[in-house]
């Protein structure tokens, strides 16, 4: 597995090697030994799972209370996925950065806590899968508008185009978010 370091330090993408011929591809999606190689955790209590449309945005979220690191990939289909310094004392507070990911190519993304995230489906079906370092907390969650001109994340898609959940839709601001320290 290939460990490419990101512009947001912790923020690591993972690529597992793929193994193709005329049947099709392998590829491993986790390995304890390789995970923990690379400096993850070695417990997920949690796997979760979605499948988005074209156009469905998610995001940007995160956890307060019970916060988690997330290890996310695609399954099928491709997302721009991004992930935003939520960390007041880091020198990259409010930076993000934005990475398609494929299911064809297999890649994942680790977000250590601290760190909001989102991601829009680019293809007509996208399938995405996480492990995460906690369980949900729904008294913790928290939702950062996707859009916020503060974060300026260059988002693919015109907000009228965007297709948000209402607690998407009703994010808060940056300047305003229940943050980390």
């Amino acid at each position: 597995m290939k460990v490419t370091k990101t512009a947001l330090p912790g923020v690591l993408v993972l690529t597992p090697a793929i193994y193709r011929d005329q049947r099709g591809a392998f590829c491993e999606t986790f390995n304890l030994r390789a995970m923990e190689q690379a400096g993850l955790p070695s417990l997920w209590p949690q796997d979760n799972f979605s499948v988005s449309s074209k156009n469905v945005l998610r995001g940007i979220h995160y956890q307060v209370h019970q916060p988690q690191g997330k290890l996310v990939r695609v399954t099928h289909g491709a997302v721009l996925d991004v992930v935003v310094d939520l960390r007041r004392s880091s020198p990259t507070f409010a930076k993000h950065i934005a990475i398609e990911l494929t299911g064809e190519r297999c890649e994942m993304l680790w977000i250590p806590e601290g760190f909001g995230h989102g991601f829009l489906a680019l293809t007509d079906v996208a399938g995405f899968a996480y492990k995460v370092t906690d369980y949900y907390s729904p008294e913790g969650e928290r939702t950062i508008l996707w859009n916020d001109p503060e974060l300026a994340i260059p988002w693919p898609i015109t907000p009228e185009k965007a297709i948000v959940s209402d607690k998407d839709r009703n994010g808060v601001a940056l300047r305003v978010a229940d943050i980390f320290p």
